[in-house]
């Protein structure tokens, strides 16, 4: 009986074994068949197209091609646009500071970058770029909009957006500055021992700042802390989970992230030997709070270490590995997906803020009408005057913020 049972075992084994090996097979026939598609079609542009394209630009294309079918982040990189992206990342460049991303398939801000030119211009998260120097950005890649943004101080680009809320084309024309990407800003006490603290981006350096702004501010007497996440695009994984890991006890969850291979999936835990816990907190977010600013406001969001005030996030939570190739070209490949501590998606969800405040937004003066994909077909001109700058006294969010701390320092007095 015992024998017959290890033969019945045997044989199942074999045959999930075989099952495996045929469905490996039927994959790689498969991919050859595709392979000999592409490997024909390659040959017919040779012989048959009306002019001679060289093998790389048409190499080059299929990857851009292949890439950009996978989701909205995801790139093929040719080698000037990989080392675009490496000067980037040292925190120093041309443009006119905006975060962007292809959202329902057009050309969309996540937010503009504090103190450059689109912010100063007035341009919001959510804007649709349909036009860049009079050029419309239907099917237009991430890569190629950067590189038409991008260019020289002190040169003039011009972009039309749609803004969805107020029904509007609106007209841009903005001078490229050097693109400085300070992280920790605004470092202060408003009132009552409030401290405030924005962080525009997450990069290499932006837990240490943020240690060396809450020091001032203790030092100052800070007795509770609003931070600032707005309009923040997200940056280095690493350093959102640096800074989520100073306002929250050593050991615990930050973030998980799951990949297809299951190998690849990672846990974060907070490091930070000293953390600060015994001050209360509010966390502002908005529709320009992305990657990295979601990450952390959903970690202090579900160990209830802080309230979250605003508008619900953006929603962009992926991870994006890049793989250089032998030419110097690279791939952009989203590899996995971010998880809060108690295992809730950021990615297409967002964070929906514990206690909802809208900014104060200008009224359509007409109902929506067209899609965005229409304004494509009727583009309208506006005028746009630079937007001043606000007294924090004038900021809605800001002030709830502010009134929900003092009144649990009250409370804490009693």
């Amino acid at each position: 009986m015992r024998n017959k049972r290890i033969f019945i075992l045997v044989l199942s084994l074999f045959f999930i074994g075989f099952s495996l090996f045929a469905l490996e097979k039927k994959k790689k026939d498969e991919l050859y068949r595709q392979v000999e598609l592409f490997s024909s079609a390659l040959g017919m542009i040779e012989s048959e197209y009306v002019e001679d394209v060289s093998y790389k630009d048409l190499i080059y294309g299929a990857l851009k091609g292949m890439l950009s079918s996978l989701d909205p982040h995801s790139q093929f990189l040719d080698p000037e646009s990989y080392n675009e992206l490496k000067i980037e990342t040292e925190g120093k460049f041309g443009g006119i500071g905006i975060e962007i991303t292809i959202k329902d398939g057009l050309l969309t801000v996540v937010t503009p970058l504090e103190d450059t030119p689109a912010s100063r211009a007035g341009i919001k998260p959510n804007d649709r770029i349909v036009k860049i120097n009079q050029e419309l950005t239907r099917n237009i890649t991430l890569n190629e909009a950067v590189k038409k943004l991008r260019g020289k101080p002190g040169t003039e680009v011009n972009i039309t957006v749609f803004r969805e809320q107020e029904n509007k084309i609106l007209e841009f024309k903005l001078i490229r500055d050097i693109i400085r990407l300070e992280d920790v800003k605004e470092a202060k006490i408003l009132e009552d021992k409030i401290g405030y603290i924005r962080i525009t981006e997450f990069r290499e350096n932006t837990s240490s700042q943020l240690k060396e702004a809450l020091k001032k501010l203790k030092n100052e007497g800070m007795s509770a802390l609003i931070l600032d996440l707005r309009n923040n695009p997200g940056g280095l994984l690493d350093s959102a989970v640096k800074v989520a890991s100073l306002f929250i006890e050593k050991g615990k969850l930050i973030l998980t992230t799951k990949s297809k291979n299951s190998r690849q999936n990672l846990t974060f835990f907070a490091k930070e030997s000293s953390p600060i816990l015994d001050i209360p907190m509010v966390v502002l977010v908005n529709q320009g709070s992305a990657s990295g600013a979601e990450i952390v406001a959903a970690c202090l969001k579900d160990y209830k270490r802080a309230i979250i005030l605003g508008e619900k996030t953006f929603g962009k939570g992926s991870v994006q590995t890049i793989f250089p190739l032998s030419d110097g070209s690279a791939l952009r490949l989203t590899t996995s997906k971010y998880f809060t501590p108690k295992g809730s998606p950021i990615h297409n969800e967002g964070v929906t803020p514990d206690i909802v405040v809208e900014e104060k937004k200008e009224q359509p003066t007409k109902e929506p009408s067209e899609s965005p994909q229409d304004i494509f077909e009727k583009i309208k001109k506006e005028e746009k005057e630079p937007l001043p700058k606000k007294d924090y006294k004038e900021d809605i969010q800001l002030q709830r913020a502010l009134d929900i701390l003092k009144a649990l320092q009250i409370l804490s007095l009693k």
